[in-house]
């Protein structure tokens, strides 16, 4: 199925990651992490959906969470943060509801995507990667203490998933800010398999699970 785009995926004519304008030359994104090519590309060159990925990251797999934002892209034909944000609410509650459905909680997820979409475009100037790339206020780059203060201002992001999304911009998106890894805390370790930061292939993503699951385990003892 061809997918409608506000920018163009890799692989298809055009494609120029250095020409979109929240790309960090440095940046060279390739995920793995939902075992759908064009899944993850969205997810590799469009910092939003990436975002949109990580919130619906809750009580799904996670492939089916990050699958997400190509499943909306196909049904609304955008993830422009505005578009997003402006949409009915009903309208896109029922958009998540399209079998198969993009989360298991249609109604709560599609309000918490409108959330996060106003405040991108509110907060951030509608461009959603200027969470880990504006400088602070004295014009420098954001260090991993400052970048997760601001995930977790972010609706629907809490310590943990802020965590998270800050370990996966720096162990697999190219972030290069100081201190990401302390302020990731777990989550930023090398060589740790604890989230979809760690998954870059289905080896991967099975050490993953067994974390998971020996985590909930243990926790419920």
């Amino acid at each position: 199925m061809q997918r409608a785009t506000d920018t163009p995926l890799r692989g298809r004519p055009g494609y120029r990651p250095d020409a979109l304008p929240w790309h960090d030359r440095q940046m060279t994104p390739t995920l793995h992490i939902t075992d759908d090519a064009d899944a993850d590309a969205l997810l590799s060159d469009n910092p939003l959906a990436l975002l949109i990925g990580m919130l619906l990251d809750q009580q799904v797999p996670m492939e089916t969470a990050f699958a997400g934002p190509a499943k909306l892209l196909d049904r609304i034909g955008t993830l422009d943060p505005k578009k997003i944000a402006d949409y009915d609410a009903d309208e896109l509650e029922a958009v998540f509801r399209i079998t198969p459905s993009i989360h298991r909680y249609p109604g709560s997820m599609a309000g918490r995507v409108r959330a996060l979409c106003a405040a991108i475009v509110e907060d951030w100037g509608a461009e959603a990667s200027a969470v880990w790339t504006r400088p602070a206020a004295d014009g420098a780059a954001p260090d991993g203490a400052e970048i997760l203060k601001r995930l977790k201002g972010l609706p629907g992001f809490g310590e943990q998933k802020a965590k998270i999304f800050l370990a996966l911009l720096g162990k697999q998106y190219g972030l290069k800010a100081d201190g990401w890894r302390e302020s990731a805390g777990d989550y930023g370790t090398e060589g740790s398999y604890r989230s979809v930061a760690d998954i870059v292939d289905p080896g991967s993503l099975t050490k993953v699970r067994e974390f998971k699951k020996a985590a909930k385990a243990a926790a419920k003892k």
